[in-house]
């Protein structure tokens, strides 16, 4: 029995060898690939252009637009350069493509970076926010596509490329990895970035695995077999542990939304409605949030609803159900009515959501930090310290946040460290610019400034030109040059001078 499995292994073997690997031209294909996966003019200028149409496609965001930058961008052939460098143990191939995939990439998120900070637009969108959790979906994916890709370029199947750089898709994810840098919001940075790492480390070493079996690095003994193997294992089981995690957590909240819808509308009569439910996986214990119109109140819900979740879910569960009365006839026009008004109010929670999540990225702050005012349709948060920022630069962040959300009037506060202009006199006249800024600090703060230095007639007349600009100032002694400060009992901060 053994000697007729081995005879069959051989015989494949030869199969192998003879139709498979004996119809490749070897040295064709890596001269093509030394061609294609080194630096050149050419595949820098294609790394700036399939950025650029990458970001404005995630910006826009529209999936045709990236799905053009998709094809434009150069990155994959360094990737299987590096993994046919592998195979081969050719370590010039190695460095040759690492080079130029590095640089590529490096380009790409410094091009994202200055772009996003100049841009007027710095929302998360539904692309951005789709390459911020790679799962090990993602994974198979890359491994599948590297798999097509070596194949099509050992094979001389030029079209397969094509289906194979739209389905691994790694320019968008090194634009997402700039934008996270630009907006300071570390989540965004790192997601997008294990997910490039995931497509480039994957498709390496597949494509390795994959040149191996059609008679590259035929040369090598059993031992760098041996350990290409091991490399291709090991770096592979690695990337799945957090994106393993990743999807486990994916796949409780889908479930755990539905548990919890399922569980809030069977405490209630069938004559209630849950008109919203907000779920917040990343807080401890996880935080639930919901509203029903029902025509009996229910004072115990909350405890017994914890209660049933906790056991449902097997985490710490902190339940709010706000509960709304409601007539109990069930009329169609009541039913009617009370639809709508269910979905006006998810529709505006969800505008709400939205918009606090936008102006705290502006400001650079957790969601949780902004106040909303819903009837009012304010917002206001203070901003966080940026170092060296003078107070135009928060004036500049809160018309920024204005303009990005029109529907809302925005307070931004200027935080503690912020420098207060300078106040200058020129032939008698003081900087209005200093004025405006000064009034709005204080405006915004709910705080006077006092106004020391210089001649008492300097001192008044900046402090009411303050007050005409609606803000807040005080004359104080006279001492030193002119300048203003906040009261000292207002900030434990350092005060800023200004001197005319």
């Amino acid at each position: 029995m053994v000697v007729e499995v081995a005879e069959g292994r051989g015989r494949l073997r030869r199969w192998w060898s003879i139709w498979v690997v004996g119809g490749v031209d070897h040295d064709a294909v890596l001269r093509q690939i030394t061609e294609d996966s080194g630096w050149s003019g050419r595949y820098a200028f294609l790394i700036v252009i399939s950025a650029a149409i990458s970001l404005l496609g995630l910006l826009m965001p529209s999936v045709a637009v990236l799905i053009g930058a998709m094809l434009l961008s150069p990155l994959m052939m360094p990737i299987i350069g590096l993994g046919f460098g592998i195979a081969t143990v050719d370590t010039s191939e190695m460095r040759r493509a690492a080079t130029a995939l590095v640089a590529g990439a490096l380009i790409a998120v410094a091009l994202s970076v200055v772009c996003v900070t100049l841009s007027p637009i710095q929302t998360i969108t539904s692309e951005i926010a789709g390459r911020t959790r790679p799962t090990l979906f993602d994974l198979l994916v890359a491994l599948l596509s590297a798999v097509a890709g070596a194949y099509a370029l050992i094979r001389g199947r030029g079209g397969t490329v094509v289906g194979v750089a739209i389905a691994i898709a790694l320019m968008p994810p090194l634009v997402v990895v700039g934008f996270g840098i630009a907006t300071l919001n570390w989540t965004v940075f790192a997601g997008s970035l294990l997910l490039f790492v995931t497509n480039a480390i994957t498709i390496a070493l597949t494509a390795a695995l994959v040149a191996r079996c059609y008679g590259f690095g035929s040369h090598l003994s059993p031992q760098h077999t041996g350990w290409q193997l091991i490399l291709f294992f090991v770096g592979l089981g690695l990337l799945s542990i957090p994106l393993g995690a990743a999807l486990r957590q994916i796949a409780f909240e889908a479930v755990a939304q539905r548990q919890v819808r399922e569980t809030i509308s069977a405490r209630f009569s069938d004559a209630s409605r849950l008109g919203q439910l907000d779920i917040d996986y990343s807080a401890r214990p996880i935080r639930i949030r919901a509203v029903v119109l029902t025509p009996r109140l229910d004072p115990s819900a909350d405890r017994v609803l914890a209660a049933d979740l906790r056991q449902r879910l097997a985490r710490p569960i902190d339940v709010h159900v706000d509960q709304l009365r409601v007539a109990p006839e069930n009329t169609s026009v009541e039913a009617a009515q009370i639809a709508r008004a269910n979905s006006t109010t998810v529709r505006d929670n969800e505008r709400q959501q939205r918009a606090v999540a936008d102006l705290a990225l502006i400001a650079g702050v957790t969601p949780q930090s902004v106040a909303a005012d819903a009837a009012a349709r304010t917002l206001k948060v203070t901003a966080s310290p940026l170092p060296g920022l003078p107070m135009a630069g928060y004036r500049a962040l809160e018309d920024r946040a204005n303009q990005a959300l029109p529907q809302w009037t925005v307070n931004l506060v200027p935080p503690d460290e912020a420098t207060l202009p300078a106040l200058r006199i020129a032939s008698g006249v003081i900087d209005d610019e200093a004025l405006r800024l000064s009034a709005w600090a204080s405006a915004r703060r709910g705080l006077p400034l006092a106004v020391s230095g210089g001649t008492l007639a300097q001192r008044e007349a900046v402090a009411r030109g303050i007050q005409d600009r609606d803000g807040q100032a005080t004359v104080g002694p006279a001492a030193g040059l002119l300048r203003l400060a906040w009261p000292v009992s207002a900030s434990a901060a350092p005060q800023q001078e200004s001197a005319n």
